[in-house]
């Protein structure tokens, strides 16, 4: 290990600068989820189900937009792509307090797809800043910050809605998050390099060059794609899903088992927080909830300061296998402290896992279709995170709080020993 790597990464400016601004731009999101839902619960008289069911549609919303967004990144730059995303958040999260939940439910969904896409920017731009043994490093540290981000956010949110300041705390968490959106345009990080924007300007003035051929007379278009008009026809639907498949050429199976360990991570971790909350609320000890929560992040810290000064990666695969694995005994704890000492082992692999799986999509994909990349990387763990919560749900209330850590653990075990098995055959196919 080479901890002296992050004293060399920090001291990169513009490193140092997008690190920090992307830690306080995920405050308010981190806080974002709390306050809606204990908004609906306490002062729209809703319940959790109802809570539940808007957060989910925010979920939606997110998983939706978050590739558009940062294909946008990729074809527009930055600054154009972030403008939607700052005025969506300052006016959205304005509104949404002010509103019946009828009303709410579609302001979230729109909020929820124009979000201002920090989690994607900020691994793109690192993926751009940071290379070799630095980039793993770096993935690390962004990993860290967001450990320590929902340390912060979820108990900050808590305390303002509780003391009866929800509908301040959500205009703060849209005025605070513009903000950051416009910061972000401000400093305008770099999201490729400089010999990607020369690839990019050449596919740009190729796509012109189409779109003035597909704007022209059908007999010119015959001529310039050397085509017969009889067969003009015949070949369009051929020509469009080319046109499709060249637009997902980054898409391997690579790529996709990176997506894969992206959706069990936000499972598991989702389920396990429900599984915590379920069980210290039965057992009367809502009160110490923090403290589990202090253990588990706490320990994800530290596995992300160990993972980061490694010299080698390791897949992600076998980390997020032992990440599930440790997680099944979380359900035979007995009170608060043993629960706390078992979700150490768990949360040592929980960045590890998100800045593995980071640093694999930074390497398989290229720069041009990266932000693309990191926007359905961003969708594959909401998508997991949409699921683990109701999973673990249904089991907590058929069997018990134990179940919750069981069956998210179980899954996660499950999709990574398919996802080695399908690696192993894949490699002796290609070696035969």
């Amino acid at each position: 290990m080479n901890f002296a790597l992050y004293r060399e990464l920090l001291a990169v400016r513009p490193v140092r600068r997008l690190l920090v601004v992307g830690m306080i731009a995920r405050i308010p999101h981190s806080a974002a989820g709390v306050l809606l839902t204990l908004h609906i619960v306490l002062s729209l008289g809703q319940g959790y189900a109802a809570a539940g069911a808007a957060a989910a549609v925010m979920t939606i919303g997110i998983a939706v937009g978050a590739p558009w967004r940062g294909r946008r990144v990729d074809t527009v730059g930055l600054r154009k792509a972030l403008i939607p995303s700052v005025i969506s958040e300052a006016l959205i999260w304005s509104i949404v307090p002010h509103v019946s939940y009828e009303w709410l439910l579609p302001l979230v969904f729109v909020g929820g797809l124009f979000t201002l896409p920090i989690f994607s920017v900020v691994r793109q731009s690192l993926g751009v800043m940071a290379t070799g043994e630095q980039r793993r490093t770096a993935f690390a540290l962004d990993a860290i910050s967001t450990e320590m981000v929902f340390m912060i956010g979820p108990a900050a949110a808590a305390i303002v809605a509780t003391s009866g300041f929800s509908v301040l705390g959500l205009t703060v968490v849209g005025i605070t998050t513009s903000a950051a959106g416009l910061f972000l345009m401000w400093f305008n990080p770099p999201t490729r390099s400089e010999a990607a924007d020369e690839d990019c300007a050449a596919e740009q003035q190729q796509a012109a060059e189409l779109a003035v051929v597909a704007a022209a007379p059908a007999h010119v278009q015959e001529a310039a794609a050397g085509l017969k008009p009889a067969d003009s026809g015949e070949r369009a639907p051929s020509r469009l899903r080319g046109a499709v498949a060249r637009n997902f050429t980054w898409f391997t199976a690579s790529v996709a088992a990176v997506f894969s360990v992206a959706a069990g991570a936000g499972m598991v971790l989702s389920g396990t927080d429900v599984g915590i909350v379920a069980m210290l609320e039965r057992g009367g000890h809502q009160a110490e909830i923090g403290l589990v929560f202090f253990f588990w992040c706490a320990a994800s810290v530290a596995g992300g300061l160990i993972y980061g000064a490694m010299h080698r990666p390791v897949s992600p695969l076998v980390l997020l296998l032992g990440m599930a694995a440790l997680t099944i005994p979380m359900g035979f704890a007995q009170d608060t402290l043993t629960l706390g000492l078992l979700s150490l082992l768990p949360g040592l692999l929980c960045a590890p896992v998100l800045s593995s799986a980071s640093e694999k999509v930074a390497d398989l994909v290229d720069e041009a279709r990266r932000g693309e990349a990191m926007g359905w990387y961003g969708s594959a763990l909401t998508a997991g995170v949409a699921l683990g919560a109701p999973l673990a749900g249904l089991f907590i209330d058929g069997i018990g709080p134990s179940a919750g850590f069981v069956s998210v653990g179980v899954a996660g075990v499950a999709i990574c020993l398919l996802g080695l098995v399908l690696q192993q055959r894949r490699r002796s196919q290609a070696a035969s």
